[in-house]
Protein backbone atom coordinates (compact mmCIF):
# COMPACT_ATOMS: atom_id res chain seq x y z
CA UNK A 1 0.00 0.00 0.00
CA UNK A 2 1.18 3.29 -0.98
CA UNK A 3 1.45 6.46 1.47
CA UNK A 4 -1.23 8.00 -0.67
CA UNK A 5 -3.89 5.42 -0.25
CA UNK A 6 -3.50 5.27 3.26
CA UNK A 7 -6.60 6.83 4.69
CA UNK A 8 -5.93 9.72 7.20
CA UNK A 9 -8.27 10.08 10.16
CA UNK A 10 -8.45 12.53 12.41
CA UNK A 11 -7.47 12.10 16.40
CA UNK A 12 -10.34 12.30 18.62
CA UNK A 13 -11.07 15.72 19.80
CA UNK A 14 -11.61 14.83 23.98
CA UNK A 15 -12.94 18.32 24.00
CA UNK A 16 -16.22 17.24 22.11
CA UNK A 17 -17.00 14.19 24.33
CA UNK A 18 -20.96 14.63 25.98
CA UNK A 19 -20.05 15.63 29.62
CA UNK A 20 -22.08 12.56 30.72
CA UNK A 21 -18.67 10.41 29.09
CA UNK A 22 -16.22 13.04 30.39
CA UNK A 23 -17.80 12.26 34.13
CA UNK A 24 -17.49 8.50 33.70
CA UNK A 25 -14.28 8.85 32.83
CA UNK A 26 -12.99 11.02 35.79
CA UNK A 27 -14.78 8.78 38.11
CA UNK A 28 -12.25 5.71 36.83
CA UNK A 29 -8.92 8.03 37.94
CA UNK A 30 -7.37 7.77 41.33
CA UNK A 31 -7.88 10.81 43.54
CA UNK A 32 -4.44 11.89 43.06
CA UNK A 33 -5.01 11.78 39.46
CA UNK A 34 -7.57 14.05 39.27
CA UNK A 35 -6.81 16.51 41.59
CA UNK A 36 -2.94 16.44 40.02
CA UNK A 37 -3.63 16.13 36.83
CA UNK A 38 -6.99 15.98 35.12
CA UNK A 39 -8.50 18.78 36.69
CA UNK A 40 -5.96 20.48 34.46
CA UNK A 41 -6.37 19.19 31.46
CA UNK A 42 -9.46 21.71 29.63
CA UNK A 43 -12.16 24.09 30.82
CA UNK A 44 -14.34 21.69 30.78
CA UNK A 45 -12.83 18.74 32.95
CA UNK A 46 -11.98 21.44 35.43
CA UNK A 47 -15.55 22.68 35.18
CA UNK A 48 -16.60 18.94 36.46
CA UNK A 49 -14.03 18.41 38.64
CA UNK A 50 -15.92 21.29 40.84
CA UNK A 51 -19.00 19.04 41.10
CA UNK A 52 -19.34 17.90 44.27
CA UNK A 53 -20.29 14.74 43.26
CA UNK A 54 -16.90 13.85 42.08
CA UNK A 55 -15.42 13.61 45.26
CA UNK A 56 -17.74 11.40 46.67
CA UNK A 57 -14.96 8.68 46.90
CA UNK A 58 -11.97 9.77 47.82
CA UNK A 59 -9.27 7.11 47.27
CA UNK A 60 -5.51 7.75 48.53
CA UNK A 61 -4.28 4.59 48.52
CA UNK A 62 -4.18 3.44 44.96
CA UNK A 63 -1.37 4.66 43.00
CA UNK A 64 -0.11 6.06 46.81
CA UNK A 65 3.64 4.67 47.15
CA UNK A 66 6.70 5.79 48.85
CA UNK A 67 8.71 2.70 47.85
CA UNK A 68 11.36 5.39 46.16
CA UNK A 69 12.33 6.27 49.36
CA UNK A 70 14.95 4.25 50.50
CA UNK A 71 14.75 5.02 54.10
CA UNK A 72 11.77 6.46 55.14
CA UNK A 73 12.32 6.83 58.93
CA UNK A 74 15.25 9.39 58.03
CA UNK A 75 14.48 10.99 54.99
CA UNK A 76 12.54 14.63 55.06
CA UNK A 77 11.80 13.99 51.81
CA UNK A 78 9.31 11.18 53.19
CA UNK A 79 7.27 13.35 55.55
CA UNK A 80 7.33 16.28 52.81
CA UNK A 81 5.56 13.82 50.77
CA UNK A 82 3.23 12.46 53.13
CA UNK A 83 2.47 16.17 54.50
CA UNK A 84 1.38 17.28 50.54
CA UNK A 85 -0.78 13.92 50.43
CA UNK A 86 -2.27 15.21 53.32
CA UNK A 87 -3.13 18.63 52.05
CA UNK A 88 -4.75 17.24 48.38
CA UNK A 89 -6.63 14.95 50.81
CA UNK A 90 -8.04 18.03 52.68
CA UNK A 91 -8.57 19.59 49.29
CA UNK A 92 -10.64 16.86 47.87
CA UNK A 93 -12.69 16.41 51.25
CA UNK A 94 -13.78 20.27 50.80
CA UNK A 95 -14.40 20.00 47.10
CA UNK A 96 -17.32 16.67 48.10
CA UNK A 97 -19.08 19.71 50.13
CA UNK A 98 -20.55 17.05 52.38
CA UNK A 99 -21.31 14.94 49.60
CA UNK A 100 -18.22 11.69 50.66
CA UNK A 101 -18.89 8.41 51.21
CA UNK A 102 -16.58 6.48 50.92
CA UNK A 103 -12.31 7.42 51.75
CA UNK A 104 -9.17 5.54 52.22
CA UNK A 105 -5.84 6.47 53.38
CA UNK A 106 -2.67 5.19 53.41
CA UNK A 107 0.12 6.35 55.86
CA UNK A 108 -0.43 10.17 55.73
CA UNK A 109 -3.49 9.93 58.11
CA UNK A 110 -3.39 12.20 61.28
CA UNK A 111 -5.53 13.27 63.92
CA UNK A 112 -6.31 16.71 62.13
CA UNK A 113 -7.61 14.94 59.37
CA UNK A 114 -9.33 12.78 60.65
CA UNK A 115 -11.30 15.43 62.99
CA UNK A 116 -11.64 17.30 59.48
CA UNK A 117 -13.35 14.52 57.62
CA UNK A 118 -15.64 13.94 60.59
CA UNK A 119 -16.70 17.08 60.42
CA UNK A 120 -17.12 17.76 57.05
CA UNK A 121 -18.46 14.14 56.15
CA UNK A 122 -21.20 13.19 59.14
CA UNK A 123 -22.78 11.12 56.46
CA UNK A 124 -19.65 8.71 55.84
CA UNK A 125 -20.22 5.32 54.60
CA UNK A 126 -16.84 3.38 54.33
CA UNK A 127 -13.27 4.36 56.14
CA UNK A 128 -10.34 2.31 55.36
CA UNK A 129 -7.24 3.25 57.07
CA UNK A 130 -3.81 1.38 56.08
CA UNK A 131 -0.45 2.00 58.30
CA UNK A 132 -1.60 5.84 59.21
CA UNK A 133 0.84 5.47 62.59
CA UNK A 134 0.08 9.61 63.48
CA UNK A 135 -3.62 8.44 63.68
CA UNK A 136 -4.02 7.62 67.84
CA UNK A 137 -7.20 5.40 69.00
CA UNK A 138 -8.10 8.20 71.24
CA UNK A 139 -8.51 10.83 68.57
CA UNK A 140 -10.40 7.42 66.84
CA UNK A 141 -13.14 6.88 69.09
CA UNK A 142 -13.88 10.68 69.45
CA UNK A 143 -14.12 11.03 65.35
CA UNK A 144 -15.93 7.87 65.45
CA UNK A 145 -18.73 8.57 67.70
CA UNK A 146 -20.19 10.98 64.93
CA UNK A 147 -20.06 8.64 62.00
CA UNK A 148 -23.58 7.14 63.08
CA UNK A 149 -23.84 5.99 59.11
CA UNK A 150 -20.42 4.30 59.04
CA UNK A 151 -21.19 0.81 57.07
CA UNK A 152 -17.85 -0.22 56.53
CA UNK A 153 -14.65 0.29 58.42
CA UNK A 154 -10.80 -1.22 57.46
CA UNK A 155 -8.05 -0.76 59.68
CA UNK A 156 -4.95 -1.81 58.57
CA UNK A 157 -1.43 -1.92 60.33
CA UNK A 158 -2.49 0.83 62.31
CA UNK A 159 -4.18 1.29 66.09
CA UNK A 160 -3.96 -0.03 69.23
CA UNK A 161 -6.66 -2.07 70.82
CA UNK A 162 -7.02 0.31 73.99
CA UNK A 163 -10.02 -1.00 76.74
CA UNK A 164 -13.51 -1.36 74.86
CA UNK A 165 -12.29 -0.28 71.57
CA UNK A 166 -14.97 -2.80 69.68
CA UNK A 167 -17.25 -1.93 71.97
CA UNK A 168 -16.70 1.66 71.26
CA UNK A 169 -17.02 1.21 67.35
CA UNK A 170 -20.70 -1.16 67.53
CA UNK A 171 -22.45 1.66 70.38
CA UNK A 172 -20.93 4.43 67.98
CA UNK A 173 -22.29 2.84 64.68
CA UNK A 174 -25.40 0.62 64.64
CA UNK A 175 -25.12 -0.14 61.36
CA UNK A 176 -21.98 -1.05 60.46
CA UNK A 177 -21.75 -4.10 57.84
CA UNK A 178 -18.32 -4.58 57.51
CA UNK A 179 -15.41 -4.77 60.23
CA UNK A 180 -11.95 -5.75 59.46
CA UNK A 181 -9.15 -5.45 61.51
CA UNK A 182 -5.66 -6.25 60.77
CA UNK A 183 -3.30 -5.83 63.60
CA UNK A 184 0.45 -3.79 63.46
CA UNK A 185 2.72 -7.26 64.38
CA UNK A 186 1.87 -10.42 63.43
CA UNK A 187 2.50 -11.83 67.77
CA UNK A 188 0.20 -14.64 68.83
CA UNK A 189 -2.40 -13.08 71.45
CA UNK A 190 -2.97 -15.29 74.69
CA UNK A 191 -6.57 -16.49 75.11
CA UNK A 192 -8.48 -13.49 75.45
CA UNK A 193 -12.30 -13.40 74.27
CA UNK A 194 -13.37 -9.84 75.16
CA UNK A 195 -13.17 -8.26 72.08
CA UNK A 196 -15.10 -11.19 70.09
CA UNK A 197 -17.70 -10.20 73.43
CA UNK A 198 -17.73 -6.66 72.10
CA UNK A 199 -18.17 -7.35 68.52
CA UNK A 200 -21.36 -9.78 69.39
CA UNK A 201 -22.99 -7.54 71.84
CA UNK A 202 -22.49 -4.22 69.90
CA UNK A 203 -22.81 -5.22 65.76
CA UNK A 204 -25.71 -7.31 65.32
CA UNK A 205 -25.78 -6.22 61.32
CA UNK A 206 -22.67 -6.98 60.89
CA UNK A 207 -21.83 -9.39 57.32
CA UNK A 208 -17.98 -9.04 57.24
CA UNK A 209 -15.58 -9.33 59.69
CA UNK A 210 -11.90 -10.12 59.58
CA UNK A 211 -10.12 -10.64 63.02
CA UNK A 212 -6.67 -11.66 62.49
CA UNK A 213 -4.49 -13.20 65.16
CA UNK A 214 -6.12 -12.54 67.47
CA UNK A 215 -6.70 -14.43 71.10
CA UNK A 216 -10.20 -15.45 71.12
CA UNK A 217 -11.44 -18.86 71.87
CA UNK A 218 -14.01 -21.39 71.18
CA UNK A 219 -16.54 -19.43 73.25
CA UNK A 220 -15.74 -16.08 71.86
CA UNK A 221 -16.42 -17.50 68.25
CA UNK A 222 -19.65 -18.68 69.14
CA UNK A 223 -20.43 -15.70 71.00
CA UNK A 224 -20.40 -14.14 67.35
CA UNK A 225 -22.20 -16.64 65.53
CA UNK A 226 -24.84 -15.99 68.07
CA UNK A 227 -24.69 -12.18 68.14
CA UNK A 228 -24.27 -11.77 64.41
CA UNK A 229 -26.78 -13.66 62.92
CA UNK A 230 -26.11 -12.26 59.45
CA UNK A 231 -22.46 -12.92 59.18
CA UNK A 232 -21.21 -13.79 55.54
CA UNK A 233 -17.72 -14.10 55.23
CA UNK A 234 -15.06 -14.48 58.34
CA UNK A 235 -11.81 -14.00 58.49
CA UNK A 236 -10.20 -15.46 61.73
CA UNK A 237 -6.52 -16.58 60.00
CA UNK A 238 -3.85 -16.52 63.23
CA UNK A 239 -6.15 -17.06 65.88
CA UNK A 240 -4.70 -19.98 67.09
CA UNK A 241 -6.82 -20.66 70.23
CA UNK A 242 -9.47 -22.19 67.71
CA UNK A 243 -10.70 -25.82 67.51
CA UNK A 244 -13.15 -25.57 65.05
CA UNK A 245 -14.29 -29.62 65.38
CA UNK A 246 -17.62 -30.56 66.42
CA UNK A 247 -20.72 -28.27 66.83
CA UNK A 248 -18.92 -25.24 66.26
CA UNK A 249 -17.31 -26.68 62.68
CA UNK A 250 -21.13 -27.14 62.03
CA UNK A 251 -21.94 -23.55 62.93
CA UNK A 252 -19.43 -22.13 60.84
CA UNK A 253 -20.80 -24.11 57.57
CA UNK A 254 -23.40 -21.46 58.18
CA UNK A 255 -20.75 -19.03 56.91
CA UNK A 256 -20.52 -18.79 52.73
CA UNK A 257 -16.87 -17.22 52.97
CA UNK A 258 -14.71 -18.53 55.54
CA UNK A 259 -10.93 -18.30 55.92
CA UNK A 260 -9.38 -20.58 58.41
CA UNK A 261 -6.65 -19.99 61.28
CA UNK A 262 -4.21 -22.14 59.74
CA UNK A 263 -4.79 -19.79 56.00
CA UNK A 264 -1.07 -18.14 55.48
CA UNK A 265 -1.51 -14.25 56.02
CA UNK A 266 0.75 -12.51 53.63
CA UNK A 267 2.82 -9.74 55.17
CA UNK A 268 5.89 -8.32 54.74
CA UNK A 269 7.46 -7.20 58.07
CA UNK A 270 9.22 -3.56 57.75
CA UNK A 271 10.72 -2.29 60.58
CA UNK A 272 10.47 1.08 59.82
CA UNK A 273 6.62 0.95 59.71
CA UNK A 274 7.30 -1.00 63.49
CA UNK A 275 9.84 2.38 64.83
CA UNK A 276 7.23 4.89 63.84
CA UNK A 277 4.28 2.71 65.60
CA UNK A 278 6.32 2.05 68.59
CA UNK A 279 6.73 5.67 68.64
CA UNK A 280 2.92 6.48 68.40
CA UNK A 281 2.07 3.73 70.97
CA UNK A 282 4.43 5.19 73.96
CA UNK A 283 2.99 8.82 72.78
CA UNK A 284 -0.53 6.91 73.76
CA UNK A 285 0.56 5.34 77.02
CA UNK A 286 1.44 8.43 78.34
CA UNK A 287 -2.10 9.87 78.21
CA UNK A 288 -2.72 7.17 80.63
CA UNK A 289 -0.50 7.43 82.53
Amino acid sequence: MTIENLEITEKPNWLELPRDIAINILQRLTTLEIVTSACVVCPLWWNICKDPLIWRTIDMITGITTDMITDPSQSKSYFEYLSRLEKICCYAVDRSCGHLKDIYIKKFGTNDLLIHIAKSASHLRSIRLEKCYNISTVAFNEVVKNLQFLEELDICHCLNQIPNFYEFIGQSCPLLKSLKFSPTTYVVEDKYDDVAFAIAKTMPMLRHLTILNNGLTNNGLLAILDGCPLLESLDIRGCVHLDLEGSLKERCKQIKELRFPSDSIDHKFNYDDLGLHLEMTMHELDQYI
